[in-house]
């Protein structure tokens, strides 16, 4: 056997894609999954995370030791833990009560800095909006410090191109359909401007989450943290899609399960719902398509929440049925 030595960074990308074989076998469509949770850190956050770490230290914008801010419900945040314990840097990250314990624990194992928001009876504003209002003010009070922004910084969307690329690579670039995830839009973004540059027809399914407002949505709650957002990120602007599909929190726990019981994949919130997201579409798609589902992240940092029966019976209640 032939071990290849390679360099830290080469963990980070070149994520599998997978046939799925079992999960809606009588549906007459190819489809692959492209499991992101083989990334170094566990999620698709690990692309954006490096690119603009590396991105801002070319550039000047980060010196040696300096601290590195991020607001983020866990995913981004892991990975820019990994990221800055590569590099020497100190990181904050400013998170929510939404956030697993899971989630924290392994932040505080990499070293981070963790600051937990809270609404309380002087701030009733939007989660999202006092994690950004903090992270402003630590940008004030720590000199050098550096806001690594996810939802403004172009970085995000551009590491994407090779999550693409991958993809186009590996279909020789047969792909019919791409069911994306939609938070920060960072992935779509990358997607979409990948497929667009090379001319392709390839229908972009996002998925997004009932209670966010990224596509015009109305405001609500949402529990599963990393699916949908509160506010229109940045990086969006319209035309990204081609089409949007909603789902709430119950329907992204019954297409983790299913996804686990099927193929034996255990995944993250946002992948169960484009499991779930995908079963509204099905039957509108035409058979011996090449479907791509994109699947943010591994599911053991939701095994005290998704895969908690207690917990699910306790916020959301049934569970429904998705075959």
């Amino acid at each position: 056997m032939i071990i290849e030595i390679s360099n830290w960074e080469n963990l980070i990308g070149n994520t599998p894609l997978i046939k799925l074989e079992r999960i809606f076998a009588n549906q007459g469509v190819n489809l692959y999954a492209k499991l992101e949770q083989f990334n170094l850190g566990g999620s698709i956050k690990d692309r954006p995370a490096l690119r603009i770490i590396e991105e801002a230290i070319r550039e000047g914008e980060i010196e040696q030791g300096a601290t590195v801010i991020e607001s983020s419900s866990g995913n981004m945040a892991i990975a820019l833990a990994y990221i800055c314990l590569r590099y020497g840097l100190n990181f904050i990250a400013v998170i929510d009560s939404r956030t697993t314990k899971i989630n924290i624990a392994i932040l505080e194992t990499l070293g981070a800095k963790v600051e937990m928001i809270r609404q309380s009876e002087e701030k009733t504003g939007d989660l999202l909006e006092l994690r950004f209002e903090r992270a402003q003010q630590l940008l004030k009070e720590i000199p050098g410090s550096f806001w690594s922004n996810q939802y403004a910084n172009e970085n995000n969307y551009k590491s994407h191109h090779t999550t693409m690329l991958e993809i186009d690579e590996v279909l020789d670039g047969k792909i019919d359909y791409i069911f994306c995830a939609a938070s920060t839009c960072g992935t779509l973004r990358g997607c979409s401007e990948y497929l667009k540059q090379k001319g392709r027809s390839t229908k972009i399914i996002a998925v997004d989450a009932y209670g966010s407002i990224i596509f015009g949505g109305v405001p609500g709650n949402r529990l599963i943290p990393g699916h949908g957002s509160s506010i229109r990120p940045e990086i969006y602007h319209d035309g990204l899609a081609d089409r949007i599909v909603y789902v709430n929190d119950a329907e992204c726990v019954a297409g983790c399960r299913l996804l686990l019981q099927k193929e034996a994949i255990l995944s993250g919130g946002s992948s169960g719902a484009i499991i779930s997201g995908f079963t509204k579409v099905k039957n509108e798609i035409p058979e011996k398509s090449n479907v791509v589902m994109i699947l943010p992240d591994r599911g053991e940092r939701y095994l005290d929440t998704i895969y908690n029966s207690k917990w699910v019976s306790k916020n959301l209640g049934e569970i429904p049925l998705l075959l």
